[in-house]
């Protein structure tokens, strides 16, 4: 006879988010919308932690973190929310952050 078995296995891996030469940057229209993604694929799945600025970043009605850190969504972008976003990745095996410079155009 026959005998099939099907099984599921993660791997873990490090974190890998690499980020290469000048720091990233997004450019946007005040009163539109903004999506940034935290591009993170580990395992285990990281914690996720969303900072504006260099300071951890204030939810709001906003300004909401959406799929568990993996994104930050924006709404009604005005002049003052430009400037630096980092998102850092913690798991068992390390952290790393990706950074990227949000310019408002008006």
């Amino acid at each position: 006879g026959q005998d099939s078995r099907s099984f599921h296995v993660g791997i873990q891996a490090p974190l890998g988010m690499a980020s290469v030469g000048e720091m990233p940057s997004i450019t946007t229209v005040a009163g539109g919308q903004l999506i940034l993604e935290c591009p993170e694929d580990a395992v285990p799945t990281p914690h996720i932690e969303w900072h504006w600025e260099g300071s951890p970043l204030q939810e709001d009605a906003r300004r909401q973190v959406l799929a568990e850190g993996r994104f930050l969504q924006i709404q009604a972008v005005g002049a003052a929310d430009g400037g630096e976003y980092s998102c850092r990745a913690t798991n068992a095996l390390g952290d790393t952050s990706v950074r990227v410079q949000v310019e408002v155009h008006g």
